[in-house]
């Protein structure tokens, strides 16, 4: 260059900017032929491929980020060459270069790691490993390696001399990371004890939280709830709290029916022997009335008077048959699930009458046909009341004191 008519004092600044510029040159067709030429053929292939799991190394950005690893490698090798007679200057570049490829390879790592949780999702049929939270756990050990070495290439210290000043900051550490221990233990509690997984129902009013679990994450449990919010949840609380879970009632195909239907005191009375002609038309009441006509008529005989006033003669009821009746109607429903409890129980009456306590399953546990399954039954037995000369219990309305007034 001085030989040309370069001034002496523009040598080192010039030769210093065509050194950089080299060098970034270099950096840009080492990142172009990676991202832009070497990933779109590996795109290519991924897309041909019927493999799933190389669709999921795309889907995550792995290859993205390891595209970036090229230009920091080559600032790396190429920096001593071309900027070798500025130490001061070479040192910084060369401590950047070291410290984007510990951060972009941690990155790449953390990539693969959710390579390897989506893979596992989507094969697996064990819902119950805490792979998300062990996953997260090596994330965060990765990226405190990466830091730790990008730190001590900043301080010109080896790797074991900042880990032996970590003992010193135990409690600091332990504090500053106690949710994600807490998390840790209980992940691990959840699924060795099958507590919850993925796509359980459970209620946890505290939380508000009253759905389906979307995800069981290292601090954070995630629920969908039915009006399509999400809560989130501290995973440890579903060891400190108590929830409910509705894997049972999904695992066991049937649903609980728990209702009761009020019937007005004052109607009850016993059987006329036009209301059991009437009765005995019902095709489910035919057994049950000809088993207690048997019944009746052998302990009648006994008595010798057979006089309807005689009040040592046993009677059919009307609430006795009714009950009967919905006892015979649940047992022959189709959607009434026969493997499983079903009973028509008098609770003790009250102010509002007498309670005839329906408990019985559906064998289908869609939330929206069980709510029509449920609701049917009722209508029927609400219309059908009246033809057992009952009278169901409400509160008096409007209606009623304008009825009493005529």
């Amino acid at each position: 260059m001085v030989e040309q008519g370069l001034p002496m004092h523009y040598v080192e600044p010039v030769s210093l900017g065509i050194g950089l510029t080299v060098l970034l040159v270099l950096c840009w067709i080492g990142f172009y032929v990676a991202k832009h030429q070497v990933l779109n053929f590996v795109h290519k292939m991924v897309s041909k491929s019927a493999n799933t799991w190389d669709d999921l190394l795309v889907q995550h950005n792995v290859f993205s980020r390891a595209a970036w690893l090229v230009p920091l490698t080559v600032l790396l090798v190429f920096s001593p060459i071309l900027i070798r007679q500025y130490p001061l200057l070479l040192d910084g570049i060369l401590i950047f270069a070291k410290v984007g490829l510990a951060l972009q390879f941690a990155r790449s790592v953390s990539a693969l790691l959710n390579v390897t949780n989506s893979a596992f999702q989507e094969s697996s049929k064990e819902k119950y490993l805490p792979l998300n939270a062990t996953i997260q756990v090596l994330k965060l050990a990765v990226y405190l390696v990466a830091i730790i070495l990008a730190i001590s290439e900043v301080v010109n210290k080896s790797p074991i001399y900042l880990l032996s000043g970590l003992g010193a900051l135990t409690a600091v550490l332990l504090l500053v990371f106690q949710d994600t221990i807490k998390g840790l233990v209980a992940s691990i509690q959840i699924s060795a004890n099958k507590m919850v997984a993925p796509g359980d129902w459970i209620e946890m009013p505290q939380y508000g939280a009253d759905g389906d679990v979307l995800e069981i994450a290292l601090n954070t449990v995630k629920v969908q709830n039915w009006d399509n919010t999400v809560t989130t949840i501290p995973t440890y609380a579903l060891i400190s709290e108590s929830f409910k879970n509705w894997r049972g009632m999904t695992a066991s195909g049937g649903r609980r029916i728990k209702r009761c239907i009020q019937i007005d005191l004052s109607s009850i009375h016993f059987c006329s022997a036009e209301l059991l002609e009437q009765l005995s038309k019902f095709e489910l009441l035919q057994p049950y009335l000809q088993q207690k006509h048997e019944e009746v008529r052998a302990y009648n005989s006994q008595k010798g008077d057979q006089d309807e006033s005689n009040p040592n003669l046993r009677k059919l009821t009307n609430i006795g048959t009714f009950r009967a009746y919905i006892t015979a109607y649940l047992q022959n429903h189709p959607k009434v699930h026969p493997d499983m409890t079903c009973m028509v129980r008098q609770l003790k009456p009250s102010e509002t009458g007498v309670s005839l306590e329906l408990y019985f399953f559906s064998n289908d546990i869609n939330w929206v046909n069980y709510e029509a399954i449920q609701a049917d039954i009722f209508d029927h037995l609400f219309a059908i009341a009246p033809l057992f000369e009952l009278r169901l219990f409400q509160n008096p309305t409007g209606y009623d004191w304008q009825q009493a007034r005529r």
